[in-house]
């Protein structure tokens, strides 16, 4: 369920060109070492397959986590104080020149479509920070993905009650962990003196992500106790034989409390989707009518706005998260003997996803297009799950559909034949909807600090340079292939397989 992010890449940098620190001098040195192995690791999981990145998920984390823990002191050597709040040692780090640094961002809109945006340059240590915790955010992220995966698959065997509580208990921590980053960045955006280099870490854009992340939460806290999608998943897995036995069991849940928590999670979606089509708003497009294709390209990161995949995402999320809410208002009104009202939400519920009710071509029972592409676009998103791709781009939509259909047709059935109540309209129940009710709240993050023997050792000098200006950017690797030696050849030996000046006449 969760977003699929693309993790930033960065360029190199090396600190002691644009740092110096009196108290502490080996303190540049090994941030650019920590900072040096964050962008290898980025560059490695940016060039695996799609289904092999989610094992490198981990040593993304460990190694930004590493990281901070430098460029925290680093920064808090700026303002001159302790890296460990009130107390500890104090770090005198002085700044001689801007640092020009780049980053690839990953949300905003690429001004050429089917191409990556290109990367921006950073001449601030703040903007430094947000990019590299906006990362370890999205990273987090995709960690939930990967734990949550294994519930979707149909192809192989259901994951027993235990392995799914432990999948999606894990989920949520790493979700909430996540809002807890954007929280401390919104947080940290107020000081802010400039604008931001590009939508991807501006204060609409990640109080947007905080929101979008507690939303996703909220809505795993329900599906945790969601009987419904279980049974839907067993009826399509080839691989469930429980059906020859027994019934699914489908036990009763809180209905109304979980229809508010529905409900508050939409909220939260409702807020991240509008602070994103602000952000995409303000950062405008092309002016004036004649500017054509050149003015599109010659746009700057700064004016591009978010990808419009996020945002639909967003909303998506939002829609289902409202159409849940009716299911579960639908599933109280049927325990009470309601049928009529039960049918009502359902069919407020598919109105909410954008799915019109066709009563003859659901009543005929004959083949039209219309569910030949339906059942070609769910075979589709079950060929994404199974290789990990960008799976769940549609925020959980599709699941919904064959949950809430089920019952439809379930319940249709039951009140055409023996209930015979009237159905009320979608707009009248919609209109009786309560409030949400939250769940969860976010944790103020704790950002790591360096272990005071760390500090201490780091008044000794520095042992080398941290000189970064021969090294390969992490995209332009393999152009320059005159330092590799001949295909076969034996390392060290290249100069033997050169043509030297002798080598040039026949004798």
């Amino acid at each position: 369920m969760p977003y699929p992010f693309v993790l930033s890449t960065t360029s190199a940098f090396s600190f002691s060109t644009s740092f110096s620190c009196e108290s502490h001098p080996s303190l540049p040195l090994n941030a650019s070492t920590y900072r040096g192995v964050v962008r290898d690791t980025l560059k490695k999981h940016k060039r695996l397959p799609p289904s092999s990145q989610s094992s490198s998920l981990s040593l993304v984390v460990a190694s930004i986590n590493d990281y901070l823990r430098y460029l925290l002191a680093v920064d808090a050597g700026i303002a001159h104080r302790s890296p460990h709040g009130g107390h500890g040692e104090q770090i005198d780090v002085v700044l001689r020149s801007a640092p020009a640094i780049e980053w690839r961002p990953f949300l905003s809109d690429s001004a050429v479509p089917g191409k990556e945006p290109p990367r921006v340059r950073i001449q601030s240590l703040e903007h430094e920070l947000f990019f590299t915790l906006s990362t370890l955010a999205s990273a987090l992220s995709l960690q939930a993905r990967a734990a949550l995966q294994p519930l979707y698959v149909v192809s192989v065997a259901v994951p027993g009650p235990e392995q799914r509580l432990a999948a999606i208990t894990g989920a949520t921590k790493l979700l909430l962990d996540a809002a807890s980053i954007y929280d401390y960045l919104s947080t940290r955006s107020t000081s802010l003196s400039g604008p931001a280099p590009c939508a991807d870490i501006s204060p609409a854009t990640v109080s947007a992500q905080r929101s979008l992340a507690l939303a996703e939460a909220t809505l795993l806290a329900v599906f945790k106790d969601d009987p419904y999608p279980t049974v839907v998943a067993q009826d399509r897995n080839n691989l469930d034989k429980d059906w020859m036995f027994k019934a699914p069991e489908i036990p009763k849940v809180r209905a109304h409390l979980f229809a508010r928590l529905c409900l508050a999670a939409s909220e939260h979606a409702a807020q991240a989707s509008s602070l994103c089509q602000a952000q995409s708003s303000s950062g405008g497009s092309a002016s004036g009518n004649g500017g054509g294709k050149m003015v599109g390209l010659m746009r700057s990161a700064t004016a591009r706005g978010l990808d419009g995949d996020f945002i639909r995402y967003i909303e998506n999320l939002r829609r289902t998260a409202r159409a849940k809410a009716c299911r579960f208002f639908a599933i109280d009104a049927e325990l009470g003997g309601q049928t009529g009202n039960a049918i009502g939400w359902l069919r407020a519920g598919l109105q909410e996803l954008g799915v019109e009710q066709r009563e003859a071509t659901k009543k005929s029972g004959g083949l039209s297009l219309s569910r030949f592409t339906k059942e070609w676009s769910e075979k589709r998103e079950d060929r994404k799950v199974e290789k990990g791709a960008s799976w769940g781009a549609d925020a959980g939509k599709t699941e919904e559909v064959r949950v809430i259909e089920m019952l439809d047709a379930k319940w249709s059935k039951q009140n055409d034949t023996m209930n015979i109540q009237a159905v009320p309209t979608p707009a009248t129940l919609l209109a009786q909807m309560p409030s949400g009710r939250d769940m969860h709240t976010v944790k103020p993050y704790e950002p790591p600090s360096l272990d005071p023997v760390v500090l201490e050792s780091m008044r000794a000098p520095p042992e080398g340079s941290d000189d970064f200006e021969n090294a390969s950017d992490s995209e332009d690797e393999g152009k320059d292939n005159n330092s590799r030696g001949p295909v076969g050849a034996f390392p060290g030996t290249r100069n033997e397989y050169g043509r030297t000046n002798s080598s040039n006449s026949y004798y």
